[in-house]
């Protein structure tokens, strides 16, 4: 198996990050992530947040941020993720009426996002949930998005929750994109009902929660990595021959346990299970 880089996701332990960032990165370092992917800053400007990072040895190798903050404060908000180090920025949701209502002007405005990612040594992605996987001309979405786009400043970051919810199997849709992934979102989940509904909630700039979707009566719930319905050997096989470098686990919602403890019961599972 790939030695993969392993990163958390660190929404899926916003509450922590919120009272007490400082501890909150100590405890995921100590966890053994040594890679982390933001999805808000709480308030606290690059600096210190780079800080933190350098006193806990971690590295900021992605973030999510909704696009509309690139295009409200332009170079200062891509400055932030240079001056933390981020190297990785993906989009982490997009309302669906965008893609069916303006699909030219989505595309155009992706494109040139990525291009402005790209001259200041970032790599813009696109992170998934399930709805991307509606068509439009017969064509999925998200494959109809990444056909439009050059990879070069585009790439996927699958969400393979997300992808198996959809009704797909995540291992071979990973494959369908050799050679164009390079981090690859590990989700696990159990689910009565396939393709039943949106069952995530939204987030803000900060990372709090700003809309909860309506749950379908299917049985669903996300767990911690190697807990769920998910064929993890299948997956990581299928991320390396894609060519992903760096895998990140994400946990929405921890519904059994507390959100650390969740979050560590993954990385255990990769390490003793996969050796990464």
């Amino acid at each position: 198996m790939k030695k993969f880089k392993v990163g958390l996701q660190l929404y899926s332990i916003r509450d922590a990050m919120e009272k007490d960032m400082d501890a909150a990165l100590k405890a995921v370092k100590d966890m053994g992530y040594d890679y982390v992917e933001f999805a808000g800053y709480f308030g606290k400007t690059a600096e210190e947040v780079k800080a933190l990072l350098d006193k806990h040895g971690l590295e900021c190798v992605s973030v999510h941020q909704a696009p509309s903050l690139f295009w409200e404060q332009g170079q200062e908000a891509i400055d932030y993720l240079k001056v933390i180090g981020a190297k990785y920025c993906a989009i982490p949701w997009y309302t669906v009426d965008e893609f069916f209502n303006n699909w030219d002007e989505t595309i155009a405005k992706f494109t040139d996002l990525g291009k402005k990612m790209k001259e200041n040594g970032i790599q813009l992605m696109y992170h998934n949930h399930d709805f991307e996987f509606r068509t439009i001309d017969g064509e999925f979405i998200l494959d109809k998005m990444y056909a439009a786009i050059p990879n070069d400043i585009f790439k996927p970051q699958f969400d393979t929750c997300w992808v198996h919810y959809a009704g797909n199997n995540p291992a071979e849709y990973l494959k369908q994109y050799k050679g164009k992934i390079e981090v690859v979102h590990l989700k696990d989940f159990v689910c009565e009902k396939l393709g039943g509904g949106p069952v995530y909630g939204l987030i803000d700039a900060d990372g709090a929660e700003a809309k909860s979707q309506s749950r379908e009566d299917n049985g669903f719930k996300f767990m911690p990595v190697g807990s769920g319905i998910q064929d993890w050997k299948s997956i990581l096989e299928a991320s390396e021959e894609a060519g992903a470098e760096i895998v990140i686990v994400e946990q929405d919602q921890s519904v059994d346990r507390d959100p650390l403890e969740a979050v560590a019961m993954s990385r255990e599972y990769l390490k003793n299970t996969f050796g990464i």
